[in-house]
């Protein structure tokens, strides 16, 4: 008997606990990520010093998403694992790795004490988190999924809902450090304080997954002999499919990311404002997406994800244009909490639908690849855009214009894949 046949269980698991099991490393990997963008200008000092802070900022930024072009391996490597060798081995390497990258960063000596070989480490760190990354969310949403399919749309709607999470632990962070903390102090140190705490997260989310049991229908399933090759043969149209449903939400999810280093580089309002902005924008995706599930179990997916779609099209010029023309601590959260509202409801759908589209012999890695492909080109690179668009053409607005565009994108993408989200 195979090891998968062994650990088929004879019960219907916990839901509470299964849940538990596999968000709790989306919920590490995005705190991470939300950390390094909103503590950017601290990294920026440490790690990349030059004499002119734009600069300085960018070579962050730009580390932010070079990072990001490791997930697509990541996603081929870990999403083939999982659909060949299970979902759960899958997702205990995917936490190991995530904890590596985050003690790399949380202790690595600065610039000004290894010379060159500091960014260059913090890079390998992104590097090896960014890879890690790449595999959790196909191996985690499928393992979701393929538990409790009658309950997919509100089971899977927790994969955003810890990023929601995340984001509120972040923001915490960062308004409890700029207010407990000097300027000077969060400068010196202080920046770490959050990434340590992610640290105690991993050998809790490592023990958890490695007493949680396959889904019966993967066990039971035949295994593909070369996922990899049916996807990229027959599953081309698939992938692309599900990276246009991805592009406006990642887009969005990193634009709350940035929101920190906009709002006091550019709009030069303090560092408690950003924070309190992006604070807010946690407690609404923590709330409001896995009520939205719910919701989508009665009236279906398609109705929200279109209704959020337009209302993000029509209204996000005006609403940044409002804030910059008012620029005060409440418009940038009334913006932040908007833009999180309209993340939560689209959000929420998204994760059952990718799941819907791929078969179960290569749904890991077809979730993994296009998740990431998006993720990559238009979540990784988006405070980097945002940054280069605002310096360019001079415009606050930019951030704006990156959204719609993104926007009409995935709006493409609804249009040909109807059905299937009914």
């Amino acid at each position: 008997m195979s090891s998968l046949a062994q650990e088929m269980p004879l019960a219907k698991p916990s839901l509470h606990k299964t849940l538990f099991a596999t968000c709790i490393g989306n919920a590490l990997e995005w705190f991470d990520i939300a950390v390094y963008g909103f503590f950017a200008s601290y990294i920026a000092h440490n790690f990349f010093p030059t004499s002119d802070p734009s600069v300085s900022m960018l070579l962050t930024f730009g580390s932010f998403g070079v990072s990001f072009l490791i997930r697509p391996l990541g996603a081929i490597v870990l999403g083939n694992y999982a659909d060949r060798h299970g979902r759960k081995k899958a997702l205990l390497l995917s936490i190991n790795l995530m904890m590596l990258g985050g003690a790399m960063i949380t202790f690595m000596p600065s610039y000004a004490t290894l010379g060159l070989a500091a960014p260059l480490l913090i890079l390998m760190a992104r590097l090896i988190q960014g890879f890690s990354a790449g595999g959790e969310f196909g191996s985690s949403t499928a393992f979701l999924v393929e538990h409790f399919p009658e309950r997919k749309a509100f089971i899977a709607s927790w994969q955003f809902a810890t990023q929601g999470a995340s984001t509120l632990m972040a923001s915490a962070f960062g308004l409890g450090l700029t207010q407990l903390l000097t300027e000077a102090q969060i400068q010196d140190w202080g920046w770490r304080i959050p990434f340590a705490f992610g640290l105690l997260i991993g050998p809790l989310g490592w023990y958890i997954r490695r007493n949680i049991h396959e889904p019966a229908s993967f066990v039971q399933q035949e295994k593909h002999a070369a996922p990899l090759k049916a996807l990229f043969g027959k599953q081309k149209s698939l992938i692309t499919l599900a990276i246009g449903l991805m592009v406006i939400s990642t887009a969005v999810n990193y634009m709350l990311n940035y929101i920190p280093t906009y709002a006091t580089k550019t709009l030069h309002l303090p560092g408690s404002v950003a924070f309190s902005a992006t604070l807010v924008a946690g407690i609404i995706l923590t709330v409001v997406t896995p009520v939205m599930g719910l919701w989508a179990e009665k009236i279906g997916r398609l109705p929200l994800m279109w209704g959020s779609l337009l209302l993000l099209i029509i209204t996000i010029y005006p609403a940044f244009k409002g804030m910059v023309n008012h620029t005060t601590p409440t418009t940038l959260i009334l913006l932040v909490g908007w833009m999180a509202l309209l993340k939560s409801i689209y959000f929420s759908t998204v994760p059952s639908v990718m799941a819907d589209i791929f078969p179960l012999t290569t749904r890991a890695s077809g979730m993994a690849i296009s998740y990431n492909v998006a993720v990559t080109v238009f979540g990784g690179f988006a405070p980097l855009i945002c940054s280069m668009l605002i310096s360019s053409t001079g415009s606050s607005l930019a951030p704006s214009y990156y959204l719609m565009a993104v926007a009409l994108l995935s709006g493409l993408a609804l249009l040909r894949s109807g059905k299937r989200m009914a």
